[in-house]
């Protein structure tokens, strides 16, 4: 048997969700069908400070984007935090359609038990089951910390025209908007701590629109 088939049979109900649905290779960004492609959103406030940090899903060879949402829970078609923002296509073909499928099923099914951790066992994880599972580019070592990176790297915008907006050159262009984000957010708040540190300085209370309700 080849290598990259050596995955336990597909179940009954893999075989006919694989039956009823027609492959189509081509990204669909409206409708959000990604075939075979690690998909990534922001994580509010959180990426706004780590832009390389956010919610991550895999898309069946149909495009149905898979990910662990929470404790117990695996989406299907209906990602957490919104539709994808990034997206990195992989090469199927080095795996097979069948065994895709097959690995981000069987990698979806063990998260619909596990309990969601944010920092050792999340939505990255998840993903990187799935790789594991159907050994992609003959590797077994998929981890989360490297999806992250890889995902800054090779993920490309959904939207790439609001990469216009930013003007470093010197970066990947899919790195541009994660460090315009970061700048664009420290720019509108450094002006309200700057403020508030004045205030608290001279010993007098903030103006109404800072102070807490």
């Amino acid at each position: 048997m080849d290598e990259k088939t050596k995955i336990s049979p597909v179940s009954s109900d893999l075989q006919l969700y694989r039956d009823t649905m027609h492959v189509d290779p081509k990204i669909n960004t409206r409708a959000s069908k990604f075939p075979y492609c690690i998909v990534w959103t922001p994580l509010p406030l959180i990426t706004w400070i780590l832009p390389f940090i956010g919610h991550m899903g895999i898309g069946t060879t149909q495009g149905i984007i898979r990910d662990f949402a929470g404790p117990y829970y695996v989406s299907e078609d209906d990602m957490a935090f919104g539709k994808p923002t990034k997206y990195w296509q992989l090469d199927v073909d080095s795996v097979g359609y069948d065994v895709w499928d097959r690995a981000v099923y069987e990698a979806s099914e063990i998260y619909k038990g596990r309990m969601h951790n944010l920092c050792c066992d999340n939505c990255h994880s998840h993903v990187a089951m799935a790789l594991n599972n159907m050994r992609y580019k003959g590797s077994q070592s998929w981890n989360m910390v490297k999806l992250c990176f890889l995902m800054l790297w090779h993920g490309k915008y959904v939207n790439a025209d609001l990469l216009e907006e930013c003007d470093f050159l010197f970066l990947p262009s899919q790195m541009q908007l994660d460090w315009c984000n970061l700048l664009w957010f420290y720019k509108n708040l450094a002006p309200i701590l700057s403020i508030g540190r004045r205030h608290c300085d001279s010993g007098s209370s903030p103006p109404s629109h800072l102070e807490y309700k």
